[in-house]
């Protein structure tokens, strides 16, 4: 199976979690961070430049608040300001050096930048503070995902659930770890329950819909990549995919339009050329593929 890059949709919504244990947020994609305010999980604010200036006058009055420098670095991160964002979790570190959402939230923009051991090694530390602290190790389970250390992942993710049964990531991780099993069925009882906590990220429909076509459930995997991509009219690999579903269900005409959709998204999309390939070449349904999960 081929993997797909990335998911910008749940780093964000982690560091908006993250972030939002302390102080306030302003909404991002799907849900992503920004200004002061009380120690809310959801709260949200519509406008990030006026959250940026707010708390830049915050930062001027009293250069060490270091709820406020993790928050701005929170915001720069939104904007794609990765060094900015750096800068403002390292000084709000100075300030507290035990600061584990401060810790958690650099890692977070670490990964992103592709700087796995800084990223890891600040998630190690924010859980020698706090063993306790879930974001944390669903951050550093994530990298032992992606790695291929699956024992190391599934504990972590566990010892998450245990903290916060109320955090859809770490169902959905645990649930891609399942999939990677081939444990198809308790990956889509984890989904399912993702899904129930966070309804509005589409990654948990779309590796839901990859494990229903697993199970030969083309219906339902129909369902779920079409709701992706309601969240996510950009998701090339749940346009392709849902192709393959309807293929599968002997809808040519809809599962054409699905692949053509991918294509236009990402011409390098491999299984919507195929299914193009197949279905105006009069080939014969079979041998489908499918792209896996979506990191």
């Amino acid at each position: 199976m081929a993997y797909s890059p990335p998911s910008s949709r749940f780093f964000w919504a982690t560091l908006t979690a993250v972030a939002l244990l302390m102080l306030g947020g302003c909404a991002g994609r799907p849900g992503d961070v920004g200004a002061l305010g009380p120690e809310s999980p959801t709260e949200s604010i519509a406008s990030p430049d006026a959250n940026l200036a707010s708390l830049s006058d915050v930062i001027r009055q009293n250069p060490r608040d270091a709820h406020a420098l993790n928050i701005r670095g929170t915001a720069f991160a939104q904007q794609g300001r990765y060094a900015e964002a750096i800068n403002d979790f390292n000084a709000a570190l100075r300030v507290n050096p035990d600061y584990v959402q401060a810790l958690t939230n650099r890692a977070l923009v670490e990964r992103r930048m592709g700087r796995i051991d800084l990223a890891l090694a600040d998630y190690n530390a924010a859980i020698t503070i706090n063993p306790g602290y879930a974001p944390a190790l669903i951050g550093r389970g994530t990298i032992s995902r992606q790695a291929g250390r699956m024992s190391e992942a599934f504990a972590d993710f566990e010892r998450a659930i245990k903290i916060r049964s109320d955090d859809p990531q770490a169902f959905h991780n645990r649930g891609l770890i399942y999939q990677a099993q081939g444990r198809n069925d308790i990956a889509i009882d984890d989904f399912t329950t993702a899904i129930g906590l966070g309804p509005t990220a589409p990654e948990p429909y779309y590796a839901r819909g990859l494990a229903y076509l697993a199970g030969n459930d083309a219906k339902s995997a129909a369902e779920d990549f079409t709701e992706a991509i309601r969240l996510d009219t950009r998701f090339a690999d749940a346009w392709a995919n849902r192709g393959v579903a309807l293929e599968q269900l002997g809808q040519k005409d809809q599962a054409e339009s699905s692949y053509q959709r991918a294509i236009n998204i990402d011409q390098n999309n491999t299984i919507a050329r195929d299914g193009l390939n197949r279905l105006q070449g009069g080939g014969k349904p079979g041998g489908f593929s499918f792209f896996g999960i979506r990191n």
